[in-house]
């Protein structure tokens, strides 16, 4: 847990300091903290076993959009975002259905 919380303070630092480079930086850092938030919380729904293709895929794409906006790419930075965040999302929903069919 404690490197879920690390992790999320280095995307609020990168997006504090991308924000204030411009539209396509704000739009970026609202859009990436919540991305980052639910592939945490995919990672802790357990989404690495019960659904690891969607999970890997979700958190490489969210790693590559935060490479990108480093860069000052935010056009595609915010579509790499968008990609991560809809794999996040099935990931979440394959892994509360793989509980809810173990019975948790």
């Amino acid at each position: 847990m404690k490197a879920r919380f690390g992790g999320l303070a280095a995307v609020a630092t990168l997006t504090t300091a991308i924000s204030s480079a411009g539209c396509g930086g704000a739009l970026y850092s609202v859009q990436i903290n919540g991305v980052a938030s639910k592939v945490a919380e995919a990672k802790e729904l357990g989404a690495e076993k019960l659904a690891p293709y969607e999970y890997y895929y979700a958190n490489e794409h969210l790693q590559k959009a935060m490479s990108e906006a480093s860069e000052g790419d935010y056009s595609d930075a915010i579509q790499f975002a968008d990609v991560a965040e809809e794999y996040a999302n099935k990931a979440i929903q394959l892994s509360k259905e793989a509980h809810r069919g173990a019975g948790r």
